[in-house]
């Protein structure tokens, strides 16, 4: 396959502009991500109608009026001497628009394979930064590219600024927006003044962020791994569950995604070279907080997720059964019940 040439590169600012959301606070789950990579998906389509960038340009320009976040950039102040603050600057410096070709790719070249194509990496704009760089670079990134017979559209957004269920609530509005909508069925809410106990700004020590920016310049690329999509049918999901749940001796308290993440960790660390049986391996979950916090927004715009962590030695990983396994993921999941706050 060849490469991604470049057609086209700008920045789309908000047609219009919402005075009072000058100025966005990061809250803690917000500052934890600034060393972390942005949240990069991608949509493939057939291919449309001679002007459908310039429609899409549009349609993007009046969305960030909906989301002035994006069209900023992060930024900070100074506290005191000492101490300096986060926030996000919707200063309508506007979001990275790319619009690029591949020449002799095709949609099947991309979803057929076995092992995701390196192309695919070309698709998306703003590769290889962290969401501390959104202090210069845009937040938000979008890169159109033509294929032979179709269009992959790529967005990356800044982390620090959006988690999983806030990136899908700004594209199904841009959606909403390009089938001609005038007003968005699910406004943002930016406000942080819904989470308790949080007084605005917070104070970062000013020696905290030195460190942040030499652990930033110090980050090494790493070498290229290939990649792999799996796909599981519902059947074939619908066995593994039962498959857990008789083995763990549950009455159906083992979900299907325990049943799935609890299958493919076992056949990771079967897999993989390990030192030691006694060697400990860790499962990171992300869980959703939205449900679990008093009085946020059911449209709230930042990040609401927090981290917990499984630890199993490899031995036990490798010899248990799934719903083994799967029992300690859900004793992980009934630990998070209940109202939680931030910090």
């Amino acid at each position: 396959m060849e490469g991604v040439g470049c057609i086209s590169s700008s920045l789309i600012k908000a047609s219009a502009q919402n005075g009072e959301n000058g100025r966005v606070e990061l809250t803690p789950w917000d500052l934890r991500l600034l060393l972390l990579g942005p949240i990069q998906k991608g949509l493939l389509f057939p291919k449309p109608s001679n002007a459908f960038v310039d429609c899409l340009k549009a349609s993007l320009s009046r969305t960030l009026s909906h989301f002035p976040p994006l069209a900023g950039r992060l930024a900070t102040t100074e506290l005191d001497n000492e101490t300096v603050s986060f926030f996000i600057d919707c200063n309508n410096a506007g979001a990275l628009f790319i619009h690029a070709k591949a020449d002799g790719v095709t949609i099947s070249d991309i979803v057929e394979p076995v092992y995701v194509p390196s192309i695919v990496h070309s698709f998306f704009p703003l590769n290889g930064m962290t969401n501390y760089d959104g202090m210069l670079e845009p937040l938000l990134g979008v890169q159109v590219t033509e294929l032979a017979d179709g269009v992959f559209l790529g967005c990356t957004i800044n982390h620090s600024v959006v988690d999983g269920t806030s990136f899908w609530h700004f594209i199904n509005s841009w959606s909403e927006i390009s089938r001609g909508s005038i007003r968005l069925s699910k406004p943002p809410v930016f406000q942080r003044s819904t989470f308790d106990n949080i007084d605005y700004p917070i104070r970062i020590p000013r020696a905290l962020l030195e460190q942040i920016h030499d652990e930033d310049e110090s980050i090494q690329a790493q070498p290229p791994l290939r990649e792999r999509v799996f796909h599981f049918s519902k059947q074939s999901i619908a066995k593994l569950k039962e498959k857990a749940n008789a083995e763990a001796g549950t009455n159906n308290n083992i979900s299907s995604l325990q049943a799935l993440t609890s299958h493919f960790w076992r056949c990771i660390i079967r897999n993989k070279k390990i030192i030691s049986e006694e060697e400990m391996t860790y499962y990171l979950v992300w869980v959703g907080a939205r449900p679990r916090l008093r009085n946020l927004p059911p449209h709230y715009f930042g990040n609401a997720v927090r981290t917990r962590i499984v630890a199993m030695k490899a031995k036990q990983v490798r010899e248990q059964r799934v719903g083994d396994i799967a029992r300690e993921m859900n004793k992980l999941n009934k630990s998070l019940q209940g109202t939680w706050s931030v910090g």
